[in-house]
């Protein structure tokens, strides 16, 4: 599939989707004028960013048909995968453009009672990512590249106070964790249930198993590349 990004249409009225978000807060907390205020000054740079992100994805839930190659990419809110991410760059939006902390602690808030996912705003997400299923997954602050995407259960932690570095296209199926001093190179395939603590692994490769007993196989880039390019137009 051939690179590039897509136009990516909002399948909602942009004002519905900020009265859905307003509503949301003061249900569930409350909403002051400085967050009303807030909210309608960031929201079209956390769209700008969803739509970079969504024009990348080729998963056939962010399209309007099950043939990616000839439709036209979406951001649908009531898709909850879909609306994790965008609170995400919502929140991180906020807080980079304004000093509204308790609004982003609210939004956190939200995403992690609406999809159980730890995406804290002030950690950096790559402009391209994917979360399927981001049900339990938790997000630390390592550094991240774009083409990135993770499934239920995962973990990106801290051992010692050091993160994990990620190269491009990393894969993390369900319940993978990554800990501590870690370099996962580019187009590298984390295995389910597989456990990577203080170890680097080389580009290319699909991982498996617990550490420090890993098994890294290098000799399937055929499989990885069919794996990467089911999720990301890359």
């Amino acid at each position: 599939m051939g690179g590039g990004f897509r136009k990516v249409e909002l399948l909602m009225p942009k004002n519905k989707l900020i009265d859905m978000i307003k509503r949301q807060v003061s249900f569930m907390y409350y909403l002051e004028d400085e967050d009303e205020r807030d909210i309608d000054i960031c929201i079209d740079k956390s769209l700008e960013k969803v739509k970079r992100c969504f024009g990348a994805i080729c998963n056939k839930y962010y399209h309007k048909s099950i043939s990616p190659e000839f439709s036209e990419v979406i951001f649908n809110p009531l898709h909850s995968s879909q609306y994790t991410i965008f609170l995400y760059y919502l929140a991180n939006t906020i807080y980079k453009e304004t000093s509204n902390i308790k609004l982003c602690d609210r939004l956190y808030g939200i995403n992690k009672i609406m999809s159980s996912a730890e995406l804290f705003y002030e950690i950096h997400l790559p402009d391209i990512f994917f979360c399927d299923h981001p049900l339990g997954s938790v997000m630390g602050r390592a550094n991240y590249s774009n083409y990135f995407s993770f499934a239920q259960g995962c973990t990106v932690g801290s051992n010692k106070g050091i993160y994990p570095t990620f190269d491009e296209k990393v894969i993390m199926m369900s319940n993978s964790k990554i800990i501590g001093n870690c370099h996962i190179g580019r187009n590298v395939i984390i295995s389910a249930n597989t456990y990577i603590k203080d170890i680097d692994i080389p580009a290319n490769s699909i991982v498996f198993g617990q550490s420090p007993n890993l098994v890294i196989k290098s000799d399937l880039m055929t499989r990885i590349s069919e794996i990467i390019n089911k999720i990301f137009n890359s």
